[in-house]
C-alpha cells in the first residue's frame, strides 16, 4: 500500500518531507521518500491520496491501565489491583484485560496504536505491564511484549490501601522495607536456584550412560533434591538481572528520591512514572539519569561489583495532565512539569493513566504539556519516538522509517490542535480505522 501526496513528520528530522509518500506492506515500512517516483516500482500497489494530510508515527502511550477497568462498570470491571498481599509479581496484565472494552476503538480512532497497560498502585509490586496493540480483535493477537515491565508503587496509594487494615505497609518507611525484602529475597532465591541448576547438571552428566566409571558403578551420587518454584520470584528475577526495568509509580519527590536511592542499591533498570513533582527536583533527576548512562549502570545486582554501578532511569513518564489534586501527593500538580524535565534534558513520555484520562486523549494531554512549556518537538516525541525509547521498543516503533512497524496516523493538522481530526489510521498495515468524510 502507499499513502502519496502527505506531510510526513517522521520523528526523526526537524522539517516534515513535503509531498511525501510512505509505502509499506504487513510487516515494514518499505519506503519513505518525495515526489511521484514511487510510481515507477510501486503503481500497481494499492495507493491512497492523502490530500496534504499529514502522517505520523502511531502515539503510544507509556502508562496505562486500557482494558483492566471496563468502560461503563464498577466492581465487576475492575481487575486491574489484586488488594490481597502488597507484593504480587505474578500477576499479568493480559490475563486481566478485557478485550472488548470500547475504550480499544475510541483509543485506535484517537491515533494510540500501542499502549503500555498493566495493574494500579494498590500494591508495592504490582505485577506485569504489558505493551499492546489497541486495534486486535483478541488481546493475544495484541500483544508485543507481555512483560515489558515490573510494576511498582510507593507513597499514598499502598499506605491507603493496607494501613487502614492493620496491615503492612502504613508508612513510606514500610513501602521502602517491603520494596527492598522482595528484591533481596529473590536474589537469595535466584543464588539457589542456579545451585539447584548446577547440581542437577553435574548428577544428570555423572548419570549418563556414556560418562559412567564401570568399575564404579555402584557408587552413584546422591539425586539433589527438587528445587520448589516460587512463582513470585520467578517473575521478579529478570527484574533483579536488569533484563526487565521497574515502572515506579512515585508522586511526591521523597517517594520519587525513594525510587531511585532502591534502583540505585540493586542497580535496576527503571522508569519513573507520574513523577508530579519532579520539576521541583529536575537537576537532581538529571544527574541520575546521566549517571546511569555510565557503563555497568543498570545491570542488575549480578553485574561486575569491581566496576562503579548503580541504577539506570530509563526516561520520566509524566501525567496524568488533565485531573484535579485529588488526593495530597498531588498538591503539586503542574502543567509545566514535563517542560522543566524536557528542558533539563531528561527523556520525557506523556501518560493518559486510563481511565483517569481517556485513552483517546492522549494527544490533548500531550498538548496541555506543550501549553505547559515542552517545545512542540518534545511533546510530539513524548507519544511516539521518545516513548518508544524509555519503553524499549525504538528499534520497532515511534518513527516513520524503512523496517520499522507500519503503524501511522494520518490527520488533518497537528494533533496538538483541538481543530486537528484524525482521518485515518494504519495498523501492521491495514487500515484500522478511516475516519474520513
Amino acid at each position: 500500500m502507499i499513502i502519496y501526496n502527505a506531510e510526513i513528520y517522521t520523528m526523526e528530522s526537524d522539517s516534515p518531507i513535503e509531498n511525501g509518500y510512505v509505502v509499506f506492506d504487513k510487516e515494514k515500512i518499505l519506503k519513505v521518500g518525495s515526489g511521484d517516483d514511487w510510481k515507477s516500482t510501486f503503481a500497481d500497489e494499492e495507493s491512497i491520496d492523502a490530500k496534504g494530510a499529514r502522517i505520523y508515527p502511531g502515539f503510544i502511550d507509556a502508562h496505562s491501565h486500557l482494558g483492566l477497568f471496563d468502560d461503563g462498570l464498577t466492581d465487576e470491571g475492575s481487575d486491574g489491583n489484586e488488594i490481597v498481599s502488597p507484593v504480587s509479581p505474578d500477576l499479568r496484565a493480559i490475563d486481566g484485560m478485557h478485550n472488548a472494552d470500547p475504550c480499544f476503538k475510541e483509543a485506535r480512532d484517537g491515533g494510540v496504536v500501542l499502549v503500555a497497560a498493566g495493574p494500579g498502585s494498590a500494591n508495592i509490586i504490582g505485577g506485569q505491564f504489558a505493551l499492546v496493540k489497541t486495534y486486535e480483535k483478541t488481546i493475544d493477537r495484541a500483544i508485543v511484549d507481555p512483560f515489558i515491565a515490573m510494576k511498582a508503587a510507593l507513597g499514598e496509594n499502598p499506605k491507603m490501601c493496607y494501613g487502614k487494615e492493620n496491615k503492612a505497609p502504613q508508612t513510606r518507611m514500610g513501602n521502602a522495607a517491603l520494596l527492598r525484602g522482595v528484591l533481596s529475597e529473590t536474589i537469595e532465591y535466584y543464588e539457589k536456584k542456579k545451585q539447584s541448576e548446577e547440581k542437577w547438571a553435574e548428577y544428570n552428566e555423572a548419570m549418563d550412560p556414556k560418562n559412567a566409571d564401570q568399575k564404579d558403578k555402584d557408587d552413584k551420587p546422591d539425586r539433589p533434591d527438587v528445587f520448589e518454584k516460587d512463582l513470585e520470584l520467578e517473575a521478579m528475577i529478570p527484574v533483579i538481572c536488569g533484563q526487565k526495568p521497574l515502572k515506579i509509580h512515585a508522586h511526591r519527590q521523597d517517594d520519587i528520591l525513594t525510587a531511585v536511592r532502591v534502583a540505585n542499591e540493586f542497580k535496576l533498570k527503571y522508569t519513573l512514572d507520574h513523577c508530579t513533582e519532579g520539576h521541583l527536583i529536575a537537576d537532581v533527576l538529571k544527574e541520575e539519569y546521566d549517571l546511569g548512562q555510565l557503563e555497568n549502570r543498570g545491570l542488575g545486582i549480578f553485574s561486575d561489583n569491581s566496576k562503579p554501578s548503580g541504577g539506570k532511569l530509563l526516561g520520566i513518564i509524566v501525567g496524568p495532565i488533565i485531573g484535579d489534586r485529588s488526593k495530597p501527593e498531588l498538591s503539586n500538580l503542574s502543567l509545566t512539569t514535563a517542560g522543566v524535565l524536557e528542558k533539563e534534558g531528561l527523556p520525557v513520555a506523556i501518560m493518559t493513566d486510563h481511565p483517569c484520562v481517556p485513552e483517546q486523549y492522549l494527544p490533548l494531554s500531550t498538548a496541555l504539556a506543550k501549553k505547559g512549556g515542552m517545545t512542540e518537538k518534545g511533546a510530539l516525541s513524548a507519544i511516539t519516538i521518545r516513548a518508544a525509547e524509555i519503553l524499549g521498543v525504538a528499534d520497532r516503533y515511534g518513527t516513520i522509517t524503512e523496517g520499522k512497524a507500519p503503524d501511522m496516523v494520518v490527520t488533518s493538522g497537528s494533533p496538538l490542535s483541538l481543530e486537528s481530526d484524525v482521518l485515518m489510521v494504519i495498523g501492521s498495515g491495514k487500515i484500522v480505522s478511516d475516519l474520513r468524510k
